[in-house]
C-alpha cells in the first residue's frame, strides 16, 4: 500500500470510531475517549502520532487490514527496524465470542448457587440466557425467576468480565424482564418486584438509578456479586440523596469570545455558518450542524506569562495545529464539511451522517421552542457537564421553563432502549444540584431565580425511532419526575417539529401536535 492509501485507510477508520482502544504488545495503551491522534504523510511515509496525558508515540505504519471492527497494523518504532503490530479496536470488549460466551456459561451455576442457598425455601427458575429478540433479551445477562408460594421475583444477573457499559445497562433489561414475567405469570402469581445482580464494585449507577424508581409499581433488591468465592452483599437503594456528582462554573461567554476574537473571524471566513461552542474560559469549539472540526485553545508563550490562542483541527480524536504548511488541508476539511454537512446533503456520505445526536442537539440549541411552549429561549446550556461515580457524561440540553423551572433535555437521533433511564441519570443529577442551589452559585441562569420544584424531564427521538419499550420503562419511574416524551418528524434535519408527545398517564393522556 503506497503512504497514501494507508493515511486513507487508517482515517477512514478511525473517524467513526472515536471510542476506540489502541493495543499494543497485548496492552491498551491509549483509549480515543482520553486521547488524540494525528496522521501524516512526512517524506513519503504513513506517520501515525498518539498522545495522552500519560504517554505519546510516533509510529510508521507500513500495512494496514481491517477485520471484524479491528484495524491490523504493521508499525515500525522509530529507530528500530523489526515491525510491531497495533491493532485498532472499535469495541472495547476484545474478547473472542468463544470467551464470551463461555463466561457467561460459567456465570449461570454460580447465580443458580447463590440464590439456592441465600433464599432457603424459594423455587429458582432455570436461568437462561436465550436470544428473545422480540423482547430485546440477548446473551449478556442470565434470568429467572425466584419463586415462594403465590409471591416471586424476576431475577436479572451479569458477570463480571462483561464491559461497564453493559453492566450500567442491567438495570434497564431487568425492568423488561420483570414486567415480561408479570405479563406472562398473570393469574398464577404475583411477580412482586426485581432481584438484580451485578459485579461487586460495579453497582454505583445503578444504585443511582434505582433509587428514582417507583416503589408502589415493584420492590427493587441490587446485590453485589463475587463470583469466586459465591459471596454477595445486598445494596441500599433508598437513599436518593446522596449522588457522586459534581459541577462545573459556567463560564462568561462574553468574556470568552472576546478572547477568541481572531479564531472566530479567522474560521468564519471559511465557513460563516459555523457554530462557537465555549467549552471553557481558555477553549472554544467550531462545529458544522454538531460536528466539531476546529478548536481554539490558548497556549502559553514561552518564557512569558503570557498567552496566546492557536487553532487544532480534525474530526474525532484526530488533531492537527493549525501553521501554513497545512492551511491548505485545513480549507480543504472545513469546505468538504460545508459541503455534505445540511439538510439536502448526500445521506451516504460519512460526513452527512457523523454524530446525528449532535447536529440535532445543534437545533434544538438554535431554536428550543418547537418542543414544548413552555421553554425559556433565552436560557439554555448544551453539553453541560455532569460528572459522577462512575463515568463523565453530557447533559444535551439544559434550559428551563417560561415560570423559571428547571428542564433536562435527553436527545435522540436514533432507536436507543436506554432513553428513559439516561435521561433519569441527568434529571438526577441536576435535581441534586438544584436542592444545594449549586446552579445559581456557579453561575448558571444569571439575573433569573430558580423555581424551587423538582426538574421537568424532557426525552427527545424521531417518532419511528422511539423504542418500543420506552412505555414499559417509564412506567416503572418514579411518580415524582415530571417526564414529558416527544415524537418528532423524521425529517427534523430540515426542522424539528413535534409530532406526538406523552406525559405521564396520571397527568395527562397522549395528544396529538398540532
Amino acid at each position: 500500500m503506497t503512504p497514501e492509501s494507508l493515511i486513507r485507510t487508517v482515517e477512514d477508520f478511525l473517524v467513526c470510531a472515536r471510542d476506540a482502544v489502541i493495543i499494543e504488545d497485548g496492552a491498551v495503551v491509549f483509549d480515543l475517549a482520553q486521547s488524540k491522534y494525528s496522521i501524516s504523510g512526512e517524506r513519503n511515509k504513513c506517520l501515525l502520532h498518539l498522545w495522552s496525558t500519560e504517554r505519546n508515540f510516533v509510529r510508521r505504519v507500513l500495512e494496514a487490514e481491517v477485520k471484524n471492527e479491528i484495524l491490523r497494523l504493521a508499525v515500525q518504532r522509530m529507530g528500530q527496524a523489526k515491525p510491531t503490530k497495533l491493532e485498532i479496536c472499535r469495541e472495547r470488549d476484545r474478547r473472542t465470542p468463544t470467551a464470551k460466551r463461555a463466561a457467561r456459561m460459567a456465570y449461570q451455576p454460580t447465580l443458580q448457587r447463590v440464590l439456592q442457598r441465600q433464599f432457603p425455601g424459594c423455587t429458582v427458575d432455570r436461568l437462561s440466557t436465550a436470544m428473545d429478540l422480540e423482547r430485546s433479551f440477548g446473551p449478556v445477562y442470565a434470568r429467572g425467576l425466584l419463586r415462594r408460594g403465590q409471591s416471586a421475583f424476576a431475577v436479572l444477573g451479569v458477570n463480571g468480565q462483561e464491559s461497564q457499559g453493559s453492566i450500567d445497562a442491567a438495570l434497564t433489561f431487568g425492568i423488561l424482564w420483570l414486567d415480561a414475567c408479570r405479563i406472562a405469570k398473570a393469574g398464577k402469581f404475583v411477580v412482586e418486584g426485581l432481584k438484580l445482580f451485578l459485579p461487586a464494585g460495579a453497582s454505583a449507577l445503578t444504585r443511582e438509578r434505582m433509587a428514582h424508581l417507583n416503589g408502589e409499581a415493584a420492590k427493587w433488591h441490587l446485590y453485589e456479586l463475587e463470583e469466586r468465592g459465591d459471596n454477595f452483599k445486598e445494596m441500599d437503594v433508598s437513599d436518593c440523596g446522596n449522588v457522586a456528582t459534581r459541577l462545573v462554573h459556567s463560564t462568561d461567554e462574553s468574556v470568552t469570545l472576546a478572547r477568541f476574537t481572531s479564531a472566530i473571524s479567522q474560521v468564519r471566513e471559511l465557513m460563516s455558518e459555523a457554530e462557537v461552542a465555549i467549552l471553557s474560559p481558555a477553549e472554544i469549539a467550531f462545529r458544522c450542524y454538531g460536528l466539531e472540526f476546529a478548536r481554539a485553545r490558548l497556549k502559553h508563550k514561552p518564557g512569558s506569562f503570557q498567552s496566546t490562542p492557536e487553532i487544532v483541527f480534525g474530526l474525532g480524536a484526530q488533531e492537527r495545529i493549525l501553521s501554513d504548511a497545512n492551511s491548505a488541508a485545513f480549507m480543504q476539511l472545513v469546505r468538504s464539511i460545508g459541503e455534505v454537512r445540511h439538510a439536502s446533503g448526500p445521506r451516504d456520505h460519512p460526513l452527512w451522517r457523523l454524530h446525528p445526536e449532535r447536529w440535532l442537539e445543534s437545533l434544538v440549541v438554535r431554536d428550543v421552542a418547537p418542543l414544548d411552549e413552555r421553554l425559556d429561549l433565552g436560557c439554555l446550556y448544551s453539553q453541560v457537564p455532569a460528572f459522577s461515580a462512575s463515568d463523565r457524561a453530557m447533559i444535551d440540553v439544559l434550559t428551563i421553563t417560561r415560570d423559571a423551572r428547571l428542564a433536562v433535555v435527553e436527545l435522540k437521533a436514533d432507536e436507543d432502549i436506554h432513553l428513559p433511564l439516561q435521561g433519569l441519570d441527568y434529571w438526577a443529577r441536576v435535581a441534586w444540584h438544584h436542592t444545594r442551589g449549586e446552579f445559581q452559585r456557579f453561575g448558571y441562569f444569571p439575573g433569573r431565580e430558580l423555581c424551587p420544584d423538582k426538574p421537568l424531564l424532557v426525552l427527545v427521538a424521531p417518532a419511528l425511532h422511539v423504542h418500543p419499550a420506552t412505555d414499559t420503562l417509564l412506567h416503572y419511574i418514579s411518580p415524582e419526575i415530571d417526564w414529558l416524551l416527544l415524537g418528532i418528524d423524521e425529517r427534523w434535519r430540515e426542522g424539528v417539529r413535534v409530532v406526538f408527545r406523552k406525559r405521564p398517564v396520571r397527568n395527562v393522556q397522549i395528544t396529538k401536535a398540532g
